[in-house]
């Protein structure tokens, strides 16, 4: 009797926490089933090339998160706090840094259209236009009357079409890990156009939609799937129109924006490496309801990392660039000279690193 007295302690205890956690959680997760990652081998042998990468915009801000090249030659980015900012560079070196304007939301991507005006992913706003004098206007904010819960990124066609991406409509991007633990697979492919202004769905039921690049001649966009590493492809011309397929899969890390440099080669910046608590949990959706019960502090991603890669029209990889010493949480690469200019999610800047290095 002594020894069952304190095993009842516990088990209330235990008990009594799970349903605490349980209670407290409003995740609704459900079995899912991730590719096995081969990890940083093949294509993806682990390297340190981004180590040499020189930083800019040191404090000026957090989360310089996409950066964008205009036809005067500055370089626009937007940090957490709302602001968009614009700055020249030369020699590794930023000047001339001028405030833009401030979306009074969070700027992710960024783009401008063919008349001069800053087209902008805001995660809190929706799609937003920047004139260039920094008055800011709502392109689209909301598809049949419900608000977009995650505005992330896009890319403009030549026509003027805006192909964005919604990560998430159950959280937004303060509560971003909570859409990782629970595979709410809730983000979506849209297009607005600013002709009919009517916004349209193309793609849905992404875990966490990213990154949107269009093709050459625009043939086909691209939009990255985060949370399942791996790039859907929907034909906009030829005889596949209108179809579906996966452009690349199952990569050693996840990945979060996405470049076109116009000729031959896709940008794609891993954000972190595969967690292998995601993955190893995906069929476990009780603890994963529990740990929607703790605060959002506690359930931090995978550790820190640095990952570029470039690939092809085909999807085979060209560039592997990795560095785990001096960048992390890449979400953003644009050819710029001689160089790519990456920009990040997490940090207080961002950096450059010379192609031929």
């Amino acid at each position: 009797m002594k020894f069952i007295k304190p095993v009842g302690i516990v088990f209330g205890t235990v008990l009594s926490l799970i349903i605490l956690l349980w209670a407290n959680s409003s995740l609704q997760p459900v079995s899912w089933y991730p590719d096995e990652s081969a990890g940083l081998v093949g294509d993806f042998d682990k390297n340190n090339k981004l180590d040499s990468s020189s930083l800019i915009l040191q404090n000026l801000g957090k989360g310089p998160e996409d950066i964008v090249l205009s036809n005067n030659g500055r370089l626009y980015t937007g940090f957490e706090d709302g602001r968009i900012i614009s700055f020249k560079l030369e020699n590794n070196t930023q000047s001339d840094v001028q405030l833009l304007t401030n979306t009074g939301g969070r700027p992710l991507g960024l783009k401008f259209n063919k008349a001069g005006d800053l087209i902008v992913a805001d995660a809190e706003k929706g799609l937003l236009s920047v004139s260039k004098n920094g008055d800011v206007s709502v392109l689209t904010d909301s598809i049949n009357g419900i608000k977009m819960k995650f505005v992330d990124h896009l890319d403009i066609a030549d026509d003027g079409t805006i192909w964005f991406s919604d990560a998430s409509q159950r959280f937004g991007h303060k509560q971003v890990v909570y859409d990782f633990v629970e595979v709410s697979a809730t983000g979506r492919l849209l297009s607005y156009s600013p002709v009919t202004k009517k916004t349209q769905v193309h793609i849905s039921n992404l875990f966490f939609g990213n990154g949107v690049a269009l093709g050459p001649n625009d043939d086909f966009v691209l939009i990255n799937e985060t949370g399942k590493a791996q790039i859907h492809r929907l034909w906009l011309k030829g005889d596949k129109q209108g179809t579906t397929d996966i452009f690349i899969k199952n990569l050693p890390a996840m990945p979060d924006n996405l470049t076109f440099n116009g000729k031959d080669t896709f940008w794609i910046p891993l954000i972190n490496l595969r967690d292998p608590l995601i993955d190893g949990l995906a069929q476990y959706p009780f603890i994963r309801k529990l740990a929607g019960g703790l605060p959002i502090a506690w359930l931090k991603p995978a550790q820190p990392y640095g990952f570029v890669i470039g690939v092809g029209l085909d999807g085979k990889v060209k560039s592997n660039l990795q560095g785990g010493n001096k960048l992390f949480a890449i979400t953003s690469v644009i050819e710029y000279q001689d160089s790519l200019i990456l920009g990040s999610l997490e940090m207080n800047n961002a950096a450059v690193y010379k192609i031929n290095n």
